[in-house]
């Protein structure tokens, strides 16, 4: 039985979709292993780029109150790409991170578009342009972009995988971020809950020495931090190391 032609089309999106699909699973087991949200995105440029023929370099670009800066990227020429747009205030990965909407250009047309930005931009050798918005919660807005020395380096189905990329990247920094600050206020509370502990032991030897209520002691101690300009914890902390270091 003749074996039947594979269409080079069909070969050829199986294995993008594979490559996506390896990046995502690589990008889940990161989200898994990693806290630190630079880190993450900085491995979600670097897996993109490996994913999406004809990406030759990577970034992120974030929105805080407006202003745009450049949080990961796969290189120093990225960099200033990003910073040509910056510069110019226009350019596709400032339109992706303000309109949410994917934006897909050659350098022809960002000449017509965003001319400030062309002229900026002439010689870093960048003949594509394709960036995806990428949202973390109501705080902040940016996109993840892509940058190609090839005129027509990307496709229509490029920007769909970037699309579902940036989708499966932004739930999962989402998560992450929502671990981080758990964590910190865990450890805010572990802290508090440390700092109160050490307090009420000082504020227990102020009662015995000076024979005082609760509520004395711990305003002889709130008097002695400020006088001694301490933070009341540190103070609790010196206090009980003394008298400890005194009996013993």
């Amino acid at each position: 039985m003749a074996e039947v032609p594979v269409d080079p089309t069909v070969a050829g999106l199986v294995s993008r979709l594979d490559d996506v699909t390896s990046a995502l699973d690589e990008l889940s087991k990161v989200l898994d292993e990693e806290e630190d949200l630079a880190t993450i995105m900085d491995r979600v440029c670097r897996q993109v780029v490996a994913a999406i023929p004809g990406a030759d370099m990577a970034s992120v670009t974030v929105l805080h109150a407006g202003e745009p800066r450049t949080v990961a990227l796969t290189g120093e020429r990225a960099a200033e790409v990003d910073r040509a747009q910056y510069g110019a205030g226009e350019g596709p990965c400032l339109e992706a991170a303000r309109t949410r909407v994917v934006q897909r250009v050659a350098v022809a047309e960002v000449h017509e578009r965003w001319p400030a930005f062309a002229v900026a931009a002439d010689g870093l050798g960048v003949a594509s342009y394709l960036s995806a918005p990428l949202v973390l919660e109501d705080e902040y807005r940016g996109s993840l972009n892509l940058y190609s020395e090839r005129t027509h380096g990307f496709r229509e189905l490029d920007a769909a995988l970037l699309e579902l990329y940036t989708t499966a990247a932004e739930a999962g920094l989402r998560n992450a971020r929502r671990y981080v600050r758990a964590r910190r206020q865990a450890d805010q509370l572990q802290s508090a809950l440390t700092s109160r502990a050490v307090i009420d032991q000082a504020k227990g030897i102020v009662m015995a020495v000076h024979q005082v209520d609760a509520e004395k002691a711990f305003n002889l101690l709130v008097d002695r931090s400020q006088r001694e300009n301490l933070k009341l914890r540190d103070l609790a902390e010196r206090f009980v190391d003394d008298v400890s270091q005194t009996d013993g």
